[in-house]
């Protein structure tokens, strides 16, 4: 043999080392976590409704939860996994690229440190919740083991699932818009907050021009991230019974994505230690986050309190250290392995996370930036859920909300008494006020002063809220607080100090319900549907911006672009009735043209897209795969799954939410975003409840219970009730959930 064969024979067995290295380094390098938890015991019955949805009983909390993590594994065991994995910093073994800037934000965040020093604080029984939770992950993944899809994932324990919630909470209160920037090095995106007064804004134009509908990327199926992360949203309503001429009533109309780690999982837990609730939870939580117990009940939407602040730090040559009044300090440093996935190898990619006394370190080509943000290091918020799910009445409720243990979402409240609340709930940071600390908290800081480094958050009594107001109603729309009950009974914002950063804003569906709900004399069951589904577009804000700009447009009479009729759609634009329920001829050519609009004002960009451009890109999509400008809107927006395929209506800022969705290769688009979860929830008042009558509720999914299984029946069963604006039933109470039952059975974990 030749020495250059040789040498080939040597370079192929390096490589072949080399491959099976990459192959697989990584389960090996993430180690093999405690597996403590499965010592204790555990046993729950999961009963099935004709939809599929679980119900889930145990003797102990600890049970039930056990008994969560199994039926939520076995209806979406493929999007638990991802959570599970995102949780130990490992996502990018499974996501590639994607995953990785997750794992990134894990690690800058330290989301496992704060598990790790804050978990072992929480209460026992809060503790033992998410340690069965653990089990119940653990177990199914040993029982289904062809379905792992990543060696090593498992077992997992309840400080993995706990890191999880210390990574995602503060993407809900827009980090990324943050984090995002100053990655890239771009500026910051401006705040919903007021100015503060001597430090007037400027606007900086920053709209994109003809961007495109958002992909349905890793990113944005496991965090609030990106273009996607400022249109998160949400109604919600509560009517008292004077104003409904019956029950309390509580609607739940959630906006989440329709799949992935932030898609709502509906489910009912009772125990004999009197934990019992209905609604819906993400992937990863041993409890629901909204729905009813017998009791009371509440929903969330996303608000926007300013509630993180960047500070610029001043370096020193070697760029390891950071001058705080007046003294250099070290900067923080750790190199962190990102494992990413590409193809059958995972390559090992090593980057610096930092930090200073202020918080997270970012360095970028313009500097070096540190930033604070609202219940850093704190995980009370998992007490603070499980005790919400067991509170009887209005005060015990509210105490658990007056912790600021949850970092914000607004909370909509109702009560079989009667009551009704709105908390603009937010842990906003206890900044100093002006006449303490001269300081542009809009803007970034300086980094090199100590008393602008916050502690802690405002207490309760300072954040907007309002209990049982005088118009007998509550409605938020992800808008500003001080229009939220109708004239007379609103909250005024010359109450609540700038430096809060309380959202000025207002939506297309926050004037619908506010209009609506002001209007109607009586609030009963038919007019809320008609207010839940409504479809229309007031002629405000980036609306009335788009139609004047496409009145103003010049196109020239008769006009084409690229042999495309612009002139045409111009006009069937301007003759639109603004409602988005799919029977006027220019529904569809306004659903395509509206979305980008709406984005540009949802993350408060400083100048809205071309108005010519995206009608150009408009027309153009429809003529190359309708061959028309007017197909009916039904023919363009479609929900699907699997092998089914409907019909949508709603738009993208409409109380019938079709928020946005994914191009499909037939030039349909198929909704990803929009209304999710919906829970209408009535407690009898006045005769019904002196004869025994107890609270009822009624509920809807785009898809079905088991989100991830095509085999199942319940993959699709909701679909059509979804399109037709219709509810099926919750069976809350026992004995109707035994009558209703289409499957039953018992999972245990023994010592």
């Amino acid at each position: 043999m030749s020495w250059l064969g040789k040498i080939g024979f040597g370079v192929l067995a390096l490589l072949l080392a080399g491959f099976i290295a990459l192959a697989t380094w990584e389960p090996f390098w993430a180690g093999e976590n405690d597996a403590r938890t499965a010592s204790q015991a555990y046993s729950a019955e999961i009963i099935r409704d004709e939809f599929g949805v679980p119900h889930i009983y145990g003797k102990t909390d600890a049970d039930v939860a056990y008994g969560v993590a199994i039926a939520h594994a076995e209806d979406d065991f493929f999007t638990l996994q991802d959570v599970a994995a995102m949780a130990r910093g490992r996502y990018g073994a499974i996501a590639g690229q994607d995953g990785a800037a997750i794992d990134y934000v894990y690690h800058l965040l330290d989301a496992r440190g704060v598990a790790t020093r804050e978990y072992p604080k929480l209460p026992e029984d809060t503790r033992a919740l998410f340690e069965a939770y653990a089990v119940g992950l653990n177990d199914f993944a040993k029982a289904n083991p062809s379905e792992v899809k990543l060696s090593g994932l498992f077992p997992v324990t309840g400080e993995d699932i706990a890191a999880g919630f210390a990574l995602r909470q503060p993407f809900f209160f827009g980090l990324n818009n943050v984090i995002q920037p100053l990655v890239e090095g771009k500026p910051l995106r401006r705040e919903f907050g007021p100015d503060i007064p001597g430090f007037p804004r400027e606007a900086v134009p920053t709209a994109r021009p003809g961007a495109q509908p958002p992909e349905e990327t890793a990113l944005r199926q496991l965090l609030p991230w990106g273009e996607d992360a400022g249109l998160l949203g949400s109604n919600a309503f509560a009517v008292r019974p004077d104003k409904s001429g019956g029950p309390t009533t509580l609607i739940s109309n959630a906006h989440q994505p329709l799949r992935g780690g932030v898609a709502w999982y509906e489910l009912s837990v009772e125990s004999e230690e009197g934990w019992h609730f209905t609604g819906a939870n993400f992937p990863g939580s041993p409890f629901p986050f909204l729905g009813h117990n017998r009791h009371l009940g509440w929903t969330n939407t996303v608000n926007r309190p300013d509630m993180i602040d960047v500070y610029e730090l001043e370096m020193d040559e070697s760029g390891t250290r950071y001058k705080l009044d007046g003294e250099w300090r070290d900067l923080e440093s750790k190199i962190v392995t990102l494992p990413v996935k590409l193809g059958p190898i995972t390559l090992p990619i090593r980057r610096t996370v930092r930090r200073s006394v202020h918080g997270p370190v970012i360095i970028n080509d313009n500097g070096a930036y540190a930033f604070r943000y609202a219940s850093m290091d704190r995980l009370d918020q998992l007490d603070a859920y499980y005790r919400l799910n067991k509170s009887t009445n209005l005060e015990e409720w509210q105490a658990q909300i007056a912790r600021m243990a949850i970092p914000s979402t607004n909370f909509i409240y109702a009560d079989e008494a009667g009551n009704i609340a709105y908390v603009y709930n937010a842990a906003i940071p206890d900044r100093p006020e002006l006449d303490e600390v001269e300081a542009d908290w809009r803007n970034i800081l300086p980094g090199n002063r100590s008393d602008l480094i916050w502690e802690g958050t405002v207490g309760y009594a300072e954040i907007p809220k309002l209990i049982n107001p005088a118009s007998g109603w509550l409605y938020n729309a992800n808008n500003e607080p001080y229009t939220a009950a109708g004239a007379g009974s609103d909250l005024d914002p010359a109450d609540f100090s700038p430096v809060l950063g309380v959202e000025l804003k207002q939506t297309n569906r926050s004037r619908r319900a506010w209009r609506l709900m002001s209007e109607t004399e009586v609030l009963d069951r038919e007019n809320l549907h008609r207010i839940k589904y409504d479809m229309v577009y007031e002629r405000a804000d980036y609306v009335a911006q788009l139609w004047d700009g496409l009145e103003a447009l010049d196109l020239g009479v008769p006009h084409m672009k690229q042999g495309l009729p612009m002139h045409e759609a111009r006009e069937l634009l301007l003759e639109w009735d603004f409602t988005a329920d799919n029977e006027g001829p220019a529904d569809a050519l306004a659903l395509l043209m509206i979305r980008d609009f709406m984005s540009a004002e949802y993350q408060n960009k400083q100048s809205a897209p071309d108005v010519e451009e995206h009608l150009r890109k408009a027309v153009d999509h429809l003529m190359e795969h309708f061959g028309r400008i007017d197909p009916p809107m039904s023919d363009l927006l479609r929900l699907r799954q699997g092998d089914v395929d409907l019909p949508l209506d709603g738009g993208s800022d409409t109380l019938r939410a079709s928020t946005t969705w994914r191009v499909d290769d037939d030039g349909r688009l198929s909704l990803i975003h929009g209304d999710s979860f919906i829970q209408w929830v009535e407690w009898p008042n006045g005769s019904d409840a002196d004869e025994g009558a107890r609270v009822t509720s009624r509920s809807i999914q785009p898809f079905g219970a088991a989100t991830t299984r095509p085999e199942s029946p319940h993959y699709t069963d909701q679909m059509q009730l979804y399109v037709d604006h219709k509810l099926k039933p919750v069976h809350f109470w026992r004995e109707d959930v035994i009558a209703n039952a289409k499957s039953r059975k018992t999972v245990t974990h023994r010592q």
